[in-house]
């Protein structure tokens, strides 16, 4: 199951992780966010133990939304050792964020 990421636990659960992690950046009322839900929950089981994946809902926590500039959604950041190494923003087929994700492990 993905990981839920807050303001509150963004920090060491992403920033300080020695893993890459996925972040889906999205929002309840977003219709691309929720088509690509199910993709995210994929990649979550696919990648368990090697990277982490996760959602942050925009609505909920808009500390981290903002400070990463998050205008569009879905946003999808791909961040390891603390920085964004790749994104996607929009909703996009599995095989797109799997290539992404085998690029940087």
């Amino acid at each position: 199951m993905a990981l839920e990421f807050t303001d509150a636990n963004f920090e060491t659960s992403v920033l300080k992780s020695d893993k890459l992690t996925v972040v889906d950046f999205w929002a309840e009322w977003c219709g691309p966010c929720r088509a690509i839900g199910p993709v995210i929950e994929e990649l979550s089981k696919e990648y368990a133990g090697k990277v982490n994946v996760g959602k942050v809902n925009v609505d909920n926590n808009p500390s981290v939304s903002t400070n990463y500039g998050i205008t569009s959604i879905p946003a999808i950041l791909f961040i390891k050792d603390g920085k964004i190494v790749d994104k996607q923003i929009g909703a996009v087929p599995k095989n797109v964020l799997d290539k992404k994700i085998q690029a940087h492990l």
